[in-house]
């Protein structure tokens, strides 16, 4: 009798090793989707990141006379270069997207520009570009959103307490002219 009270306390003891193991092996799992995913933005953005001073300097003669849009491109651009976590990223790729847009406002005034080749194909590979870093941006925080769940449901997330998992930023840029409401006039 004592043999077998013995062995279902060890297969108690077992199952919940393998129970622990498991969490531990999927949340492991759920973060190293999440850094993947991540990395899929961090090509896309280093991407866009290389495309610009190409767009920006192919503006430049047609463009004399807007200095002041090209400097704020070539800076907002540094910016997003240098920064580092999600958070910090987004914002500044915030700010370059709000770059961008003012700077088509502007290429708008210049039709020989519009007309330019190469400065069309540079257009269409940034626009592209900006495509891609959209499905990544998704994709991205489809995999943040599972692990995030993960780590804050029960019972995982007594294991993940337990072992110093954190939840991962959401990776949301806000570009104020997609706040705005547009203005329709006849």
């Amino acid at each position: 009798m004592g043999g077998i009270i013995l062995l279902v306390v060890l297969a108690v003891l077992l199952g919940g090793v393998v129970f622990i193991v498991s969490i531990y092996n999927s949340l492991i799992r759920l973060r190293n989707q999440v850094k993947n995913a991540w990395s899929q933005i961090d090509v896309q953005l280093k991407r866009r990141h290389d495309l610009i001073p190409n767009l920006v300097e192919t503006a430049r003669g047609y463009m004399k006379h807007e200095r002041e849009t090209l400097e704020t491109i070539t800076q907002a651009r540094a910016q997003a270069m240098q920064a580092q976590n999600v958070k910090d990223v987004a914002k500044a790729e915030g700010g370059l997207s709000d770059a961008l847009s003012k700077f088509y406002l502007v290429v708008e005034n210049y039709p020989d520009l519009k007309a330019n080749q190469n400065f069309l194909s540079l257009q269409e590979e940034l626009t592209s570009t900006e495509n891609k870093i959209a499905f990544s941006r998704q994709a991205y925080n489809d995999q943040v959103l599972f692990f995030n769940n993960k780590i804050q449901m029960f019972p995982s997330n007594i294991i993940a307490g337990a072992f110093n998992f954190k939840a991962e930023d959401f990776f949301e840029i806000e570009v104020k002219a997609d706040r705005e409401v547009p203005q329709v006039k006849f």
